[in-house]
Formats: structure tokens, sequence, C-alpha cells
């Protein structure tokens, strides 16, 4: 004889032609024309488990980064091209003669050259950057608050006693070096893709002949051309740039009496910080870019250090800021409507969003 459980795991249906048994993880309904129609409870189960998934804080803040990321390249593309020009020394050596230079040789599409690898870089950047930060800066802030609570850990060595304490870090500046960290990690082979298109249009002319040429020459390793140094210069620029962004925003809002900024002040704001990043990190990016694109001239220094101190040789210490008023061009309206989209985006797709 059947047990109860195994007599309530299972139901009947049927009409006039027949009789159907089934377990009741299916589930039947009756449609318009007194037919029957057999959906898995599972199936609904697992797509009520996807809406609330995308529904969640970490995909809305990736979602944002990455639309974010991508409205504002399409904006400023031009600005980027002109900047990596005379980054690596290519052309003219000012602002409006490279744009003359650019038109002169390319016609205005090459203002956007390489901004297809540019756009397919960014969006994957930005939602991994973004989504990293905000969620190293919340398991931060977590772990200290739990650290603060609780006795702290300690080593006793002799008459000495250790104590291992959190308070002394600052969740933002861990979560911008977190964020800049992976997220070169996960799209570096974009970020070289982009410069050779940007650099050196007739030798590499599309994506694909870019990446077959790549491969040809160094390998799976020739997409990581000059990672070490894009980690070393990637490192103070993303830490100062979120705790610039955090710290300037906060201060403002406790200054004026407000909960949160508006968007022209996000601009304000995001911009600011993009530059003292920029500006603190500019040598290191002037060494990281002539390393990745050494090998086109044919000559590509060893390691950083060296590629600094040809710089210095070659063009004297200004030449560590060649090109930095091209960047700040770049970078400050790049930072600056980069927040105002991700905050914008963030209040879309996250209602409960706690500006502060």
């Amino acid at each position: 004889m059947e047990s109860e459980s195994q007599r309530k795991s299972f139901c009947s249906v049927g009409d006039m032609y027949g009789l159907v048994i089934a377990p009741k993880e299916l589930h039947f309904e009756l449609v318009k024309d007194n037919s029957f129609r057999l959906r898995f409870r599972v199936l609904d189960d697992l797509g009520e488990a996807m809406k609330d998934f995308l529904r969640t804080k970490e995909v809305g803040e990736f979602c944002s980064g990455a639309l974010s990321g991508a409205m504002t390249k399409a904006i400023l593309a031009p600005l980027e091209t002109i900047r990596t020009r005379m980054v690596v020394g290519v052309g003219s050596k000012n602002i409006c003669g490279s744009f003359f230079e650019v038109v002169e040789q390319q016609g205005w599409q090459g203002l956007w050259a390489g901004n297809t690898i540019n756009m397919l870089r960014i969006i994957p950047t930005q939602a991994i950057e973004f989504g990293t930060f905000e969620c190293v800066k919340r398991t931060m802030t977590s772990a200290q608050e739990k650290w603060n609570q609780t006795k702290c850990p300690e080593v006793q060595i002799g008459h000495v006693s250790l104590k291992f304490s959190l308070s002394w870090l600052s969740p933002v500046a861990v979560a911008g070096a977190a964020a800049g960290i992976v997220s070169t990690l996960a799209c570096h082979p974009l970020e070289v893709l982009k410069d050779r298109l940007t650099v050196s249009p007739e030798a590499y002319p599309t994506l694909t002949i870019a990446i077959s040429k790549i491969y040809k020459e160094g390998g799976i390793g020739g997409l990581y051309a000059g990672l070490t140094p894009t980690l070393i210069g990637m490192l103070p620029y993303s830490t100062c740039y979120y705790f610039m962004y955090e710290t300037l925003k906060k201060s403002y809002c406790q200054g004026k009496k407000k909960e949160f900024l508006n968007r022209a002040e996000m601009l304000l704001v995001g911009a600011l910080s993009g530059l003292t990043a920029s500006t603190i990190s500019y040598p290191l990016e002037v060494a990281r870019k002539r390393l990745m694109v050494g090998a086109l001239q044919g000559k590509c220094p060893p390691h950083m250090a060296a590629a600094l101190s040809e710089v210095i040789r070659e063009q004297g210490l200004m030449g560590l800021y060649r090109g930095w008023g091209a960047s700040c061009l770049k970078v400050m309206p790049s930072s600056g409507i980069t927040w105002m989209f991700y905050e914008a985006w963030k209040d879309i797709l996250l209602v409960d969003r706690h500006h502060l």
C-alpha cells in the first residue's frame, strides 16, 4: 500500500479522452478551449529567481557602470584619440595641431579611430570597476563595524602585544584600488587592441587584423603586453580617483547641509576627482603608453623605470607631463560625465539607493 507522502506527491487531471497522473511539480492550467496546458513549476521558480537576481543591488551597480561608461565614451572619443597620440609622441605636439592632423590624414572618422574596440573595452571595464568598488566598499565597511564591536585579534610576542585592526584602513581607498586592479586584469587585452588601432591604423586597419597580428607576434602574452606597468599606474590612479570623489562628495554635502548632490554638482565633483588622480599618476601613464606602443617604433624600454629615464633624458622632466593638457581635457569631462551618468542610472535601477 502507498504511503501518505507518496499519495500526496501525485495529482490527476483528465477529460473525456483520458486521464493523466503526474507529479505535483508539474502545474496544469485550464485554457479557453478547455484543453490543459502543462507548465513546470521548476521553470517558474527559475524565472522568479532570475528576476530577483536582476533586481539586486550588485546587478544594478554593474549595469549602471556599463551604461555610464558607454555613454561617456561615445561623447568623448575624439579627445581620447588626440590624447593617446600626444602621449606616445605621434604627430603634432599641441592639441589643435593634432586635431587637424587627424582630420587631414584620416578624415572626420579618424577622430573615432579605434572607437569600436574602445566601446567594447569600456563597457565591461566600467561595469567590473564600479561593481567591484561598491562590493568591496560595503564588505570593508561591514568588516570594520564587526571588528569595532568585538575585540581585535592580538598576537603576543614576549612583552610586545600586536593588535590587528582595520580601523586605519579607508574602505573607499581599498575599494578603489581593488576596482582598478580587477578591471585591469579582466580587460587589459582590449586596452592593447585599442592603442594599436589608434596609434597605427595603417598597420592595424581592423580589429580582426590587429588580433591576428598581435597573436602571431607574441601569442596570448602579446595581448597582455605592458600588464605590469599598467597595474603599477592604475593602482595610484584608481585609489585616488574613488577616494577623492567620495571625500569631496561627503564634504560638500556636509558643508552645504544637503543629503545628496544634484547633477551639476556630480559633474563638478567627478571632474575634480579625475583631475587630481590624473595629475598624480600621469608620469606613470606616460611610461606605460611608451612601453605598450614602443614595439611599433622598434625601441621598447625593458621596464617602467627605463621608460621614465628615457623620457627624462630625451625631453627633460617636463616630458613626464607631455600631453597633460590634452589628458585633462579628456579626463575631467570624462570623469564628471561618467559619475553623473552612473549616479543617474543608479537612481533609475536602484529604487532604495542611499545617496551617502
